[in-house]
């Protein structure tokens, strides 16, 4: 009897998940919002489900009725993608509660992993090298609160201990400002993830975002898919990823791999994650770690061959699979750029129709998107529209690819990052992959405007 699926997500990501699916013989369920019925994905799925209102809290983030349509399709397992549930461990539990497999890790190690202090005592435990930091409970004495940001030594990162996604994070350049930043940070951190506890790291000023892929099997083995580079960003969040990082010290690499995958052993870490680290003058720091797919996975499994989403359905369902680091081989350079429905100066949100658009194609090209003509971009969810990854031997071929497939995408009808993707994969700094998750903001874009 073949295993049914029900897809807990939208747009591309829920499109991708189905397509995997389709290759393994898994039925499909998807659930979608009342602002969702021109999905392209729904006319995919076996079956399909209306969970609510356009509004993510009544729909997609809607526990009771994503587990009600569960039972009335009787799967046998949740997918959750990213963004959304996909790292809400009470999401996770009432899913086991219920009879459903979850699709990823266990609830206890996405509590403990979304838990930043948890999360880091975890990895150090590990041997991985953390950010130089406080992570006890913060004294309510003054005085002792500014002695232990003195010892970390200024600038110091104030953070969240729930925060993700770049938000509850504040950089404090002097003593002056530590206790209003402090203040102003356990506040918002309350509003938004309903917790306000914090920390403090020291604040690297300049680094690379760079990440390492693993895949767990959930009973102690695991191996990883090799590095990503996220340093081109905006307000923490990403823009362009690539695969694998250039310019990176192996002994310090290899190390770290070896630590990554010790951490997740000692997790009986199940599925697939990204380990997201600092790097600065040949040291990686560990930020955190992200218990679902990510938004980047395709640039890794281009330069792998690796099938990560099929690798999550396997692992969950039981199904054959070996996870052999040793058959691991990596080829060429990916890039993905992320297309977003938005004004490429002020990145302001362009929900609205797509009036006529034009995807690229060729070797070495691939698109990810649930969007075509006469698809009306919804305002109540993230803008990501597309993602267009190129392949090739070397960097500079994949940029010189990327610069040709932009060049014959268009969409039409709503504002799109279009352009300023075209401007940056001519840049100089890019080019010479000189860019740190600084620059973008801080120079870039100033220089542009």
């Amino acid at each position: 009897m073949p295993f049914k699926v029900l897809i807990a997500n939208r747009g591309e990501i829920a499109l991708r998940a189905i397509r995997a699916c389709k290759e393994l013989n898994i039925s499909t369920v998807s659930v979608y919002s009342e602002g969702d019925k021109d999905l392209k994905h729904l006319k995919f799925s076996d079956e399909t489900v209306c969970i609510g209102p356009a509004s993510p809290l009544e729909s997609y983030l809607n526990t009771p009725a994503i587990l009600s349509a569960a039972e009335l399709t009787q799967v046998d397992a949740i997918y959750p993608g990213y963004g959304f549930l996909a790292e809400d461990y009470s999401f996770a539990e009432m899913c086991e509660k219920s009879g459903f497999k979850f699709i990823g890790p266990s609830s206890e190690t996405i509590k403990n992993m979304g838990d930043k202090i948890t999360a880091k005592t975890l990895a150090e435990e590990s041997g991985i090298q953390i950010v130089p930091g406080y992570k006890n409970d913060i004294p309510k004495d003054p005085e002792k609160f500014k002695n232990i940001a003195k010892e970390i030594g200024y600038p110091i990162m104030i953070k969240a201990t729930a925060g993700g996604g770049g938000r509850g994070m504040r950089v404090v350049e002097s003593e002056d400002e530590l206790i209003s930043s402090a203040e102003i940070t356990m506040q918002e951190a309350k509003n938004a993830f309903g917790n306000e506890k914090i920390y403090l790291e020291k604040f690297i000023p300049n680094p690379r975002h760079i990440e390492i892929q693993v895949i767990g099997d959930g009973k102690g083995h695991a191996i990883h898919l090799g590095t990503r580079d996220c340093s081109m960003q905006r307000r923490h969040q990403k823009i362009i990823e690539e695969a694998p990082a250039k310019n990176i010290d192996q002994d310090a690499l290899e190390k770290t791999y070896e630590a990554s995958i010790n951490l997740c052993k000692k997790l009986k870490y199940e599925g697939a994650g990204t380990i997201e680290f600092l790097y600065e003058n040949g040291e990686f720091y560990f930020i955190e770690m992200n218990t679902r797919i990510q938004v980047e996975h395709p640039v890794t499994e281009m330069i792998t061959g690796f099938d990560i989403v099929k690798a999550q359905l396997r692992i969950a369902l039981e199904m054959d699979i070996k996870l052999d680091q040793d058959s691991i081989n990596f080829f060429g350079h990916a890039i993905e750029c992320r297309i977003n429905a938005e004004d490429p100066k002020t990145f302001q949100p362009s929900p609205g129709k797509i009036t006529k658009m034009h995807i690229p194609g060729g070797f070495g090209i691939r698109y990810d998107s649930h969007i075509y003509g006469g698809y009306v971009v919804p305002p109540y969810y993230d803008s990501l529209l597309a993602k267009i990854i190129t392949l090739a031997n070397s960097r500079n071929s994949t940029i010189k690819r990327m610069i040709s497939a932009l060049d014959e995408f268009f969409i039409e009808g709503i504002k799109t990052n279009h352009s300023l993707h075209q401007e940056i994969l001519h840049d100089k700094t890019f080019i010479d992959n000189k860019h740190t998750i600084n620059y973008l903001e801080n120079e870039f874009l100033k220089n542009d405007g």
